[in-house]
């Protein structure tokens, strides 16, 4: 795993110590703001935490909107702050079968258009579940990115639900199934939004960009 000095990590709680703002919810492609800085996303399954990560990432406690209902997210939603050299998108959230069909085909065409066709997506983090591992529709979406030649990273979110055991396991589990994805980073980061676990190597990982 890559350690990062003090100067890192202190880059990295530097570019989300600014004022982050929700900028915009986009249902089209063509609603994105200008290509005029780097972005990074995170993708993952309904419910695995997207919207909690990104509130510990900037320090904020409702700069993205969390709920318990399963495909809340249903558009690419943008975060930027004043003079920073990135922004976030946080994409709809994928694997959630109880939302009617055509909204589940709007958001599939909208996140597959967004990865094929955004040059400046310079990495997707794809959020799983430390209580579960890579689920089926995790899967797919990773043999999408391999397709979309896109670098993408995994982080494991709510590790502090599972035992030390269990998480051990499914850490295993996932790195045997990073090891056949081209497009994926070979290191995975483990977090807990509501401890604050592994929030400063993620913050640290964005700012290397």
């Amino acid at each position: 795993m890559t350690e990062f000095s003090s100067a890192e990590i202190e880059a990295g709680r530097l570019l989300f110590a600014r004022p982050w703002q929700f900028i915009k919810g986009c249902v089209r492609v063509d609603d994105l703001p200008p290509g005029d800085r780097l972005e990074i996303a995170f993708a993952g399954r309904s419910n695995v935490g997207k919207s909690s990560l990104i509130n510990a990432l900037t320090g904020r406690v409702n700069l993205a909107r969390t709920s318990n209902t399963p495909g809340r997210t249903q558009e690419l939603n943008i975060f930027e702050a004043d003079n920073a050299p990135m922004r976030v998108v946080d994409m709809p959230g994928y694997g959630f079968a109880k939302a009617p069909k055509k909204i589940v085909e709007k958001w599939t065409r909208l996140i597959h258009s967004y990865l094929k066709g955004r040059a400046t997506l310079r990495r997707v983090f794809v959020l799983i579940d430390g209580r579960h591992g890579p689920k089926p529709a995790d899967i797919t979406v990773m043999n999408e990115l391999d397709g979309a030649a896109v670098s993408y990273q995994i982080v494991l979110t709510k590790a502090d639900k599972p035992k030390v055991e269990e998480l051990e396991k499914v850490k295993l589990q996932t790195a045997q199934i990073i090891s056949k994805h081209p497009a994926a980073h070979p290191e995975m980061l483990v977090t807990s939004s509501e401890k604050g676990y592994g929030i400063d190597i993620l913050r640290a990982t964005i700012a290397q960009f």
